[in-house]
């Protein structure tokens, strides 16, 4: 994990507990004796994020529809923490000004939470999904301390992520997404069972919610896939060049990173890098770009 990572180590759980008091009921003793949750119990996955949010981001309220997706916590504090270096020491400097797009913000809107808590950036969200947009601009006025640092705006046009929601005198540091990796419902719900059987040891995990092995539609998947979704990124990152300095997202597969360059040096990308991001077992990375 990144080095300025708070989760790096053992969760304490004990601050966790009166931090967060729910998430008591789902802990649990681990041979060793120490605390732990059972991962394939949805519930409890996010008891622990939420507590993870309230302990150290000051997050009292985070409410999530039913089906929405719960991102865990240290693996999205990774990449702002990347951003955060690829921006520069101006970015980390107390008192900056620097503001940021979400593409896709969800109803959790953890990028311009964490974002805001770590290093006082100021977020614009976008979301489609008519429910995420409402739960997370509930969640925001519950959070009087998020209110003044995030904007959620609704993109109305399905053809399109940037244009309608980034404005010709918006300027942004960077933008920041979490694209859908499937390229449809079905290959979406395949994934979160996999994902369900695997942190369950291939017994069934407690279906109380899909919180954690689910996601709303637009959360999971689209037409065509993670390549499809980021290849039109960076189709109309280019009529927006003027508005936003790095552009970087998320990418999952490996295979989709060479051509997704090829198409970055059709589009006269200036600077182009693609970012480790390991989380134990697990490896990504970020693709960013600019003009």
């Amino acid at each position: 994990m990144h080095p300025r990572n708070l989760h790096s180590d053992r969760y304490d759980f004990d601050a966790l507990f009166e931090a967060y008091p729910n998430l008591r009921e789902h802990a649990r003793a681990n041979p060793a004796g120490d605390w732990t949750i059972d991962f394939s119990d949805a519930s409890a996955v996010y008891a622990l994020n939420h507590a993870l949010l309230t302990l150290h981001y000051g997050v009292a309220h985070w409410p999530l529809p039913e089906g929405a997706l719960c991102p865990g916590v240290p693996g999205r504090v990774d990449y702002v923490h990347h951003l955060a270096d690829l921006l520069g020491p101006a970015a980390q400097a107390p008192g900056n000004k620097l503001r940021v797009f979400d593409l896709g913000t969800g109803a959790n809107c953890i990028y311009p939470i964490l974002g805001s808590q770590l290093y006082g950036w100021k977020f614009v969200g976008s979301e489609i999904d008519a429910q995420a947009f409402k739960s997370a601009r509930a969640m925001l006025e519950m959070n009087p301390r998020l209110r003044s640092r995030i904007r959620v705006v609704r993109q109305k046009d399905g053809q399109s992520l940037f244009e309608g929601v980034v404005k010709r005198g918006d300027r942004f540091a960077a933008s920041v997404c979490n694209p859908p990796f499937h390229d449809s419902a079905q290959a979406a719900q395949a994934s979160s069972e996999q994902k369900r059987q695997h942190v369950s040891g291939g017994k069934a995990g407690k279906k109380t919610s899909d919180l954690n092995f689910g996601g709303l539609a637009t959360e999971l998947w689209c037409e065509g896939g993670e390549y499809v979704f980021i290849r039109r990124m960076i189709e109309e990152s280019v009529s927006c060049r003027e508005q936003v300095g790095w552009f970087t997202t998320l990418v999952s597969r490996s295979a989709h990173v060479e051509p997704l360059q090829a198409e970055l040096a059709k589009s006269e990308a200036a600077e182009v890098r693609v970012i480790p991001v390991e989380q134990g077992q697990k490896v990504s990375r970020i693709l960013a770009w600019r003009f």
